[in-house]
């Protein structure tokens, strides 16, 4: 709809075009109105006022913490060692466009460890109640993992398993079940392979009322959080794949379990990885949380999470608390403690602070 000064705006148009055109017959009249008519249907299709395109959404998410981590060497000789720091840590602005029925378009931009980035940008064909097949391609976070969190932190199953890569991905959705398949070209490729398209995912996903349950496949777990300095070069033999599964409970909105597990289904070999140790290495993750929702603003939550394989980028064993508040509608204040304990027998404590906004 037209705004109301864009209504008064149109009035005076088509008074100022009869005092100037007194004598105008019927059918002036109404061309003049079948003119004003398509005016007001332009405006309209602009969002109010001529702003912001009705078909276009937008979000986003600011993050500022504070920190504080202390780490204590397991070697005798060697000092504890504190960091912390203020610091802008995340800005992601999403916009998804509806271009037309089964079509829309979506733009995640990401500002994180100082680095500013097209973190996602693709088109859906489909998805809708009418046409639950759908076809997504274009850069995304690939359908491996939930990683559903109530804490500041990343959980370490996202740390390992999260996989953002140009791709293809059809399926079948619906409010109970999506399945998909995706196919694409991985960074870490296989010693004398070509740049192929040479990588697939499936996933699986089934929501009920109060809990979600999924599993999912990957052809190549190094995609994810393994990157291409853990990856000796010219070493990787076979790709090894990597197999996620996940739970998701709520109980009468109040309380929250979120458990989850990430693990490749073969072994790198010796001298593959760059903190293998010349060992052979089967890496995993998991993680589990309990949260309770004391009211609309107030949450608390416990988690425990661990690792093997994961050489001193992930610790074995971690644990802790956070506490949120939503001090202002859509701005919350979080603070969180971890303990973790790592394969060397170095040990980490880290408390960090959060202010949120999301729009």
């Amino acid at each position: 709809m037209v705004g109301e000064h864009g209504k008064t705006g149109l009035m005076v148009l088509a008074i100022i075009s009869l005092l100037a055109a007194p004598a105008l017959a019927a059918d002036g009249m109404e061309a003049l109105e079948e003119r004003l008519a398509k005016v007001e249907s332009a405006l309209a299709e602009k969002g109010p006022q001529g702003g912001w395109p009705s078909n276009v959404s937008l979000s986003g998410t600011v993050e500022v913490e504070a920190g504080f981590v202390r780490t204590d060497p397991a070697a005798p000789a060697a000092d504890d060692t504190d960091e912390s720091d203020v610091d802008l840590t995340k800005v992601e602005l999403g916009l998804e466009a509806r271009i037309v029925k089964y079509v829309t378009g979506e733009v995640v931009f990401l500002y994180e460890d100082d680095d500013l980035t097209v973190d996602e940008g693709f088109i859906t064909l489909g998805a809708e109640d009418d046409m639950p097949f759908y076809l997504k391609a274009g850069k995304m976070v690939l359908p491996f993992g939930n990683y559903e969190s109530h804490f500041i932190s990343d959980p370490l199953t996202l740390e390992l398993g999260e996989t953002n890569e140009g791709a293809a991905v059809v399926g079948f959705a619906n409010d109970r079940v999506d399945i998909s398949v995706g196919a694409f070209n991985a960074d870490i490729d296989e010693t004398g392979d070509d740049d192929t398209v040479n990588a697939y995912v499936a996933a699986a996903r089934i929501s009920l009322p109060n809990i979600a349950l999924g599993a999912a496949y990957i052809s190549t777990l190094a995609e994810g959080g393994l990157n291409e300095d853990d990856i000796v070069a010219d070493t990787l033999q076979d790709h090894v794949p990597g197999y996620n599964l996940f739970a998701s409970v709520s109980l009468a909105d109040k309380f929250f379990i979120e458990g989850e597990y990430v693990a490749a289904l073969e072994t790198f070999e010796p001298g593959e990885l760059s903190f293998d140790g010349g060992r052979a290495l089967e890496p995993k993750a998991w993680n589990f949380e309990l949260a309770y929702a004391a009211t609309d603003r107030l949450e608390a939550a416990l988690r425990y999470e661990g690792s093997k394989d994961g050489g001193d980028w992930m610790p074995e064993n971690q644990y802790g608390a956070v506490v949120s508040y939503g001090i202002f509608q859509h701005t919350t204040l979080a603070v969180e403690y971890l303990h973790g304990e790592f394969e060397n027998d170095d040990e980490r404590d880290a408390i960090v602070a959060q202010l949120a906004v999301e729009f």
